[in-house]
């Protein structure tokens, strides 16, 4: 994503947007929140290759990301520690892409027992990580937390019951399902955005009294 939709997301974020960011960033938001929900829905009703579908988008997505996030930290245009989080990030990123993309290629249940491991797993992380932040996030963190723990029940009962090649289909569904509920705040950034994006431009400051304008380019009257 653009550099321009950092945060866009975040509450209130868009109301203090500038319509030209607002201009390059709605598209990729709209077109990645779609592609979210198509990749969801298809991973669905795609049976027999919907895990590899969710992995290989996941993979694409963790690649693109990564190549982008090492090369803003190569562009020298961060701080020092930034630019060392952003190459740590962008590795990390990178690596674990290319290691889906590889799962994703290759034929068979593979990527389907991935997923019925890495569901769980992921989601219980991704809840404590957010109940440890406090306020809005860590009631929504607990709230992930229990529905975590649900999946994971289901899971594991579906697998003693019917089989653990049926909990891996449980497990592709889940993934899905939350791809698709990822991929809602994006179109709401999106139409949020597209909202500023056809405001005006602000106009610019006018010149100061006694001031023509004609030293400004060459900086300021003082020059």
């Amino acid at each position: 994503m653009a550099n321009g939709g950092v945060g866009i997301l975040a509450a209130g974020a868009a109301a203090t947007t500038t319509p030209e960011v607002a201009r390059r960033a709605w598209p990729q938001w709209l077109a990645l929140g779609v592609g979210m929900i198509a990749v969801a829905a298809t991973a669905v009703l795609w049976d027999g290759a919907g895990a590899r579908l969710l992995l290989g988008a996941l993979g694409l997505f963790l690649v693109v990301r990564g190549v982008l996030l090492l090369r803003g930290a190569r562009s020298g245009g961060m701080s020092a520690a930034v630019a060392g989080r952003a190459r740590s990030l962008g590795t990390g990123a990178f690596a674990g892409g290319a290691a889906a993309l590889a799962v994703a290629i290759v034929p068979g249940v593979l990527a389907a027992w991935v997923l019925l491991v890495a569901v769980p797993v992921l989601l219980l992380a991704a809840a404590v990580a957010l109940v440890g932040r406090g306020g809005t996030a860590k009631r929504g963190g607990q709230v992930l937390l229990a529905w975590s723990l649900l999946v994971t029940a289901l899971l594991v009962v579906t697998g003693v019951a019917q089989g653990w090649a049926r909990a891996s289909d449980v497990a592709t569904v889940v993934a899905a399902l939350a791809v698709a509920v990822l991929g809602v705040p994006l179109l709401v950034a999106a139409a949020s955005l597209r909202t500023v994006a056809v405001r005006p431009d602000p106009p610019a400051p006018a010149p100061r009294a006694g001031c023509a304008g004609c030293a400004c380019g060459a900086g300021g009257c003082g020059a």
